[in-house]
């Protein structure tokens, strides 16, 4: 299961049926959970926590230390990565910085040439598709779809089923649910597909469409819509989540 060129530090913990191609390379502190495969030439180095049935591509990089000036090597800081992710080839997972911890949860599609920086954390079931690029700091939901050559700026969210179109620059916070697109991105509507696709019924997106027409196409101030919308988000939770993510902004939300 482990191939003979590969090098592991005798510190490392490993699965017994954890595979590990040739020429990999697994550091000090790194623990792999059961049904973890990982490919020839991946370097793993620790604080890192990798759970079980991961699938790692060659050439990638996890855990390593993060991309940040203020780091510094004796620093308590960590990445901790759930189950059941793909992670293709090339793609960079740094670990946390200042006592910090990158996260990575479950059923993620992580495709080729990937960063994701320091102290992000991703929930689940999301999509990432190539050259994806994450500054630190950032925060992404669940089920969300990152278009290729997508860029997010540090400290950015990106609220739950929302999606980027192709090469998009997200600046802002990107509410739950949306489409952004564009330099820098802006809404273009719905995630229609991806909330029929998540399992929404017609009546939940026919109210997170009102919503979405009262914050986008109104011409509203913003702290006016989010008033207006306060009966609609008592009787609907998807609208509830929509107004909370706007209220709880600090970067305020792409608009």
């Amino acid at each position: 299961m482990i191939h003979n060129t590969a090098i592991i530090h005798p510190d490392a913990e490993i699965d017994d049926d954890v595979e590990i191609g040739a020429y990999s390379v697994i550091g000090k502190d790194v623990r792999i959970g059961k049904g973890t495969s990982i490919r020839s030439h991946v370097v793993i180095n620790g604080p890192t926590i990798i759970g079980e049935n991961n699938q790692l591509y060659q050439f990638s990089s996890i855990g390593d230390d993060p991309q940040d000036k203020k780091f510094t090597p004796d620093e308590d800081s960590s990445l901790i990565i759930g189950n059941n992710n793909t992670i293709r080839e090339y793609t960079t997972i740094n670990r946390g910085t200042m006592g910090g911890i990158t996260r990575l949860g479950d059923d993620n599609w992580i495709m080729a040439y990937v960063h994701i920086a320091h102290d992000c954390t991703i929930g689940n079931h999301n999509v990432f598709a190539n050259h994806t690029t994450l500054a630190g700091h950032v925060n992404i939901g669940d089920s969300v779809t990152l278009g290729g050559f997508t860029g997010i700026h540090q400290f950015c969210r990106v609220g739950d089923v929302s999606f980027t179109a192709i090469s998009s620059v997200v600046v802002k916070d990107i509410p739950p649910y949306i489409t952004v697109s564009g330099n820098t991105a802006k809404p273009s509507g719905l995630n229609k597909v991806g909330l029929s696709r998540s399992g929404f019924d017609q009546d939940s997106i026919e109210s997170l469409r009102r919503a979405y027409k009262r914050v986008y196409r109104e011409g509203l101030l913003l702290k006016d819509a989010i008033t207006s919308l306060e009966k609609l988000a008592a009787e609907s939770e998807q609208v509830k989540n929509f107004v909370e993510f706007i209220r709880t902004s600090e970067r305020g939300i792409a608009r």
